[in-house]
């Protein structure tokens, strides 16, 4: 027998269960039937689903789990945005202490046939795809050395910490994060070719100047999504093939031998 019952914001559907039984279970509902055998239990079970997003619900176990989940996303998050933020503003005070003699050139685009390749200034697709793979044998993201005329002036760049606008902080960020790196490698392992976008496919790996050398690694994509007007870059959106929290464990865990100096 099911019934419902329909209130403003909430339906509640209930299925009521009838069933003998010969011995007596540990059971929230039950009454003894008294009509043939003392020694029988007729035990009715009451399941109840509410709000029509049809699962049933028999505890509050799943309510719990489910909030204890979202907290700790919500807390890993603030983790990794927090550990963003401060590599970037460590960066910037890095940066003040650098040599002028370090700073990194800004590569430009080199056109063929003399620039654009349409009437209405829009950039060869094949020049920026062949601009960005160049980019990637100078290891733009730790070196700075990113072609910035390949990019709109207030591209978005986004990834797993966060998000931003402008290839000038981009440019800044990367060149400060190169100067807090000992040594890195870094390998475009596949190019991808869409309608609206490229996807760039790499691997990475550096040991970072801290005092506990610690060795980050991972692989991952990134989207370069293009302007209909310009060709440029308008996203740049990093996807790591890691989970969040294990790029800030790789960060704060010593490498391999260093406790045995």
């Amino acid at each position: 027998m099911a019934t419902t019952l329909v209130y403003p914001t909430t339906t509640i559907t209930c299925i009521i269960h009838h069933r003998f039984i010969s011995r007596p279970p540990p059971a929230l509902f039950s009454k003894i039937s008294s009509s043939n055998n003392r020694n029988h239990l007729h035990l009715t079970k009451i399941r109840c689903t509410i709000g029509g997003g049809g699962g049933t619900r028999d505890d509050d176990n799943s309510t719990t789990t489910t909030t204890d989940n979202d907290s700790s996303g919500s807390m890993n998050d603030l983790l990794l945005k927090t550990a963003w933020y401060a590599s970037e503003l460590l960066g910037i005070a890095a940066s003040l202490f650098r040599s002028n003699q370090n700073t990194t050139t800004t590569p430009i685009i080199i056109m063929n046939n003399g620039g654009s390749s349409s009437i209405n200034n829009v950039i060869d697709r094949s020049i920026i795809v062949d601009t960005i793979k160049q980019d990637f044998q100078r290891s733009y993201f730790v070196t700075g050395a990113v072609t910035v005329d390949a990019y709109e002036d207030d591209c978005e760049f986004a990834d797993p910490a966060g998000s931003f606008k402008g290839v000038a902080r981009f440019k800044r960020n990367c060149t400060n994060f190169g100067s807090l790196i000992h040594k890195s490698n870094m390998k475009l392992m596949k190019w991808q070719d869409f309608e609206d976008k490229g996807i760039g496919h790499w691997r990475f790996s550096c040991t970072m100047s801290f005092p506990w050398k610690p060795i980050l690694s991972a692989t991952g994509y990134t989207e370069y999504y293009l302007s209909k007007e310009s060709g440029k870059v308008c996203r740049h959106v990093e996807h790591w093939n890691v989970p969040k929290m294990a790029l800030f464990k790789q960060l704060l865990t010593p490498r391999r031998g260093f406790w045995s100096k």
